[in-house]
């Protein structure tokens, strides 16, 4: 496997990764009720729009770099280690299963950022890098809505 192979592969697991926190935000931003609604329903709308932006942004460096970013849901679902939701939560529960879900998303794109350093591939470093900012900060944002 050629190092623009590994890179291509750890990055397309990072839109699978993507992809599922993704539909999962979105998703709880729908149905999300509770005294906490009305905050809670903008920051998972927030969240969700920023990922929205970033899954163009990861299927085209896959491209760039000479690979093929997955073309659905199927198969980017079979390459994603976050879970769909189980059942209608409350409230606490989406929060506590996208923040865990965003440190799932970061132990992926670490693995994405090392592949990238060891290839040499600038870009795709830079972008795991601008990832990371993103997914630490909606979990640190998740987790500061919590009491406990």
């Amino acid at each position: 496997m050629a190092k623009g192979d590994a890179v291509a592969d750890a990055l397309t697991k990072v839109l699978a990764d993507s992809y599922a926190i993704y539909f999962k935000t979105h998703a709880f931003h729908w149905n999300v009720t509770g005294p906490n609604f009305f905050s809670l329903h903008e920051m998972f709308g927030a969240q969700y729009n920023e990922i929205w932006t970033a899954l163009d942004t990861i299927a085209e460096r896959i491209r760039a770099i000479g690979g093929t970013p997955p073309s659905g849901p199927a198969a980017l679902g079979r390459l994603a280690t976050i879970a769909d939701a189980k059942g209608n939560l409350e409230a606490n529960a989406m929060v506590r299963e996208l923040h865990d879900g965003h440190q799932a998303a970061l132990k992926t794109i670490k693995a994405a950022l090392s592949a990238a350093e060891k290839a040499g591939d600038q870009a795709s470093v830079d972008l795991m890098v601008e990832r990371t900012d993103a997914h630490d900060k909606h979990a640190w944002m998740l987790k500061s809505t919590l009491a406990d």
